[in-house]
């Protein structure tokens, strides 16, 4: 029988960002692939991860927005989570198996009397379980076939760490703005331990990544009822023009540089051009040059000039 020839679908050029408020239960790569198969985009990918046990902020790039993910990855994230005392678990969360346990139950006064601790540039010693590399393998691959797994401390920028509120004597909800790298299930093991108990993450949920906020978070169910309701003959401009934010949101932090026409098409070349106007910097190292509006390369500037690193493709 001769073989079926398989058809392969349309991909459709997209640029920009959606930020996806992920759900509760799956993996960042399951819910990139829904999202792959409502938009059927050429190219995308997420700035940063969330665990399946977390909900929230997970912002995706589309097309030549890819070039711009390690700006938002670098930048803050706030965290709201569920602390309930009494036990520790191997992983920091309800994942694991509980390692240790205690009956003592801190009071409002003793938190907040702990909290400034956790707040600064503070050392950090990462969860077992956890994406980092040890010889070269994942350390949550080498806890979970029972090897011992020893992380050494490291410098983490905790920018806040309030408290929210207390539901009962066993739980208590906090919020955390923090800088990359930050394991906030090893903030929660570290409150425990600091306080005289055993504390465990119960509820995660990731309000803020870089220049996108809550109200900027899309859910996959509202994604998949506007896909589903297109009219016959509607592409998916549609769904782009409302649920993609534009490129340049990712840049908030940059330097923007101003270039005409002709400069803009050097730019494009890969050439540096030489950059006009009194409020022109004579130096920078993160900055990007746009032409009415638009973005056309990452860069920096020097001795007044602006070089090109990466050239957008719009």
């Amino acid at each position: 029988m001769a073989r079926q020839k398989q058809v392969k679908r349309k991909r459709n050029l997209i640029n920009g960002w959606l930020v996806l408020d992920k759900p509760y239960g799956i993996t960042s790569n399951d819910a990139l692939g829904k999202i792959k198969r409502i938009l059927s985009p050429q190219k995308v990918g997420h700035a940063g991860t969330l665990d399946p046990r977390a909900s929230g902020c997970l912002p995706l790039a589309f097309g030549e927005a890819t070039k711009t993910v390690s700006f938002v990855m670098d930048g803050r994230k706030i965290y709201r989570f569920e602390v309930t005392w009494g036990a520790e678990t191997n992983t920091d969360d309800t994942e694991g198996d509980v390692v240790a346990t205690s009956d003592v139950r801190p009071d409002e006064v003793a938190i907040l009397e702990v909290l400034p601790e956790f707040v600064g540039t503070i050392m950090q010693v990462p969860p077992a379980f956890s994406a980092i590399k040890v010889d070269g393998e994942r350390a949550y691959d080498l806890a979970r076939d029972g090897e011992e797994v020893v992380l050494e401390a490291r410098p983490i920028d905790v920018h806040r760490l309030d408290l929210v509120e207390m539901p009962d004597e066993n739980r208590a909800v906090f919020e955390a703005e923090c800088g990359k790298g930050t394991y906030v299930r090893a903030l929660a093991r570290d409150l425990g331990r600091r306080l005289g108990t055993c504390g465990h993450v119960t509820e995660l949920r990731r309000l803020l990544v870089g220049p996108f906020l809550e109200e900027d978070m899309v859910t996959l169910d509202e994604l998949t009822q506007a896909a589903e309701e297109l009219e016959e003959g509607e592409g998916i401009e549609a769904l782009v023009d409302e649920f993609i934010l534009p490129l340049r949101d990712a840049m908030d932090d940059l330097a923007e540089v101003p270039v005409s026409l002709d400069d803009a098409a050097k730019i494009r070349k890969g050439m540096a051009v030489l950059l006009r106007g009194r409020e022109a910097p004579l130096s920078c190292d993160a900055a990007f040059a746009s032409h009415a509006g638009e973005p056309v390369a990452l860069g920096k500037v020097e001795k007044g000039r602006f070089q090109p690193s990466r050239v957008f493709n719009l």
